[in-house]
């Protein structure tokens, strides 16, 4: 693929969760996720990609090259198959496994037709074996900025699933119903939420990976669309009011030597430590307030000043049309710096 990008990247989301579970920890009952030690909210890596994911497949019809490899409820050996029979020697299935080059040509197949492949890599050995990719974006567990109180509430359920083990037809299911007592066809449960919290993400972006899953400028901006949008498509009863927070803030490392060859090296390899990138970017609670109950109790602040030589800060948001739009170097409105 053409444009492959040439640069390194760092970036960092904030989203916040209102009366409801941003992600539920099959651990504990789908209680929201939490730090134990400090009770900090917790959102997967796994979570926030599955909605990268479903963005995606809704924006792109789930069609190749931007088809999603990892779909929900779905059987990856298929695609592997498809890998194996649209390249050279077709599909078939040996007691010995695929050679060495039938899956190099399997593997860049999957690349070029799935978006998830190409961006997050995939596991791909099972079946007739595409091999495994290690995918240029990386994104880290999200982590709330204050603690967040996961609790649950009884619901009541206005309808039972009783399994009437001698019902032979839906009649003798109205039969049973119509014997039962009002009280007895209600049943209670339970609802995990927290009343808000605001989350930080974090993002890695390797030109050097990129080259190996052919990971380009266009993917990149369609990576910018599906986290700005990935939760406006995913609103539901258990996630409450859950928003990505504009901008979106984005570091790029474009190089200081003045040797071009050089300053395209430096351009992958990176100018500054993650780290001491994220740093610049402080998230606090206003004066006065105790319990943040939405996104205006919190100050956002840049520290654009510090920013190190041969890096860009970059603010992605989205503009008119819902088309994304970048600014470089200049903190929009709404964002304090220093």
């Amino acid at each position: 693929m053409s444009n492959i990008i040439e640069n390194r990247y760092e970036f960092m989301f904030l989203f916040d969760c209102t009366n409801g579970n941003p992600n539920g920890d099959p651990d504990a009952g789908n209680l929201p996720r939490i730090d134990p030690q400090d009770m900090h909210g917790l959102v997967s890596d796994v979570a926030v990609k599955r909605r990268i994911r479903n963005y995606v497949q809704f924006a792109k019809d789930n069609e190749m090259p931007n088809a999603i490899f990892i779909e929900h409820a779905s059987n990856l050996n298929k695609h592997i198959a498809r890998a194996h029979e649209e390249t050279e020697g077709g599909f078939a299935l040996k007691e010995k496994g695929a050679s060495k080059d039938k899956v190099k040509n399997a593997c860049r197949w999957m690349c070029e037709n799935f978006y998830d492949v190409r961006t997050f890599g995939a596991v791909m050995s099972t079946g007739a074996n595409a091999g495994q990719v290690r995918g240029p974006v990386q994104i880290a567990f999200s982590r709330s900025i204050d603690p967040v109180l996961a609790t649950d509430m009884s619901i009541t359920r206005m309808a039972v699933t009783e399994n009437i083990k001698s019902a032979k037809s839906s009649a003798d299911y109205i039969t049973w119903e119509n014997e039962q007592a009002d009280d007895t066809l209600r049943t209670m449960g339970r609802k995990a939420f927290i009343p808000y919290g605001l989350y930080q993400g974090k993002g890695f972006i390797s030109a050097n990976l990129a080259e190996q899953t052919g990971f380009n400028e266009d993917d990149l901006s369609l990576l910018w669309d599906a986290i700005l949008g990935m939760y406006e498509h995913d609103h539901s009863a258990s996630k409450g009011e859950m928003s990505v927070r504009e901008p979106i803030f984005v570091f790029k490392h474009v190089g200081t030597d003045t040797d071009q060859k050089q300053r395209i090296s430096q351009a992958k390899l990176g100018c500054a430590p993650a780290h001491k990138l994220f740093d610049l970017i402080k998230i606090t609670k206003k004066p006065n307030i105790v319990y943040p109950r939405s996104f205006s109790d919190y100050d956002v602040i840049f520290n654009i000043s510090d920013l190190p030589l041969g890096v860009q800060a970059g603010f992605v948001s989205m503009g008119d049309g819902g088309k994304t739009k970048i600014i470089w170097n200049k903190v929009p409105d709404g964002i304090k710096s220093i």
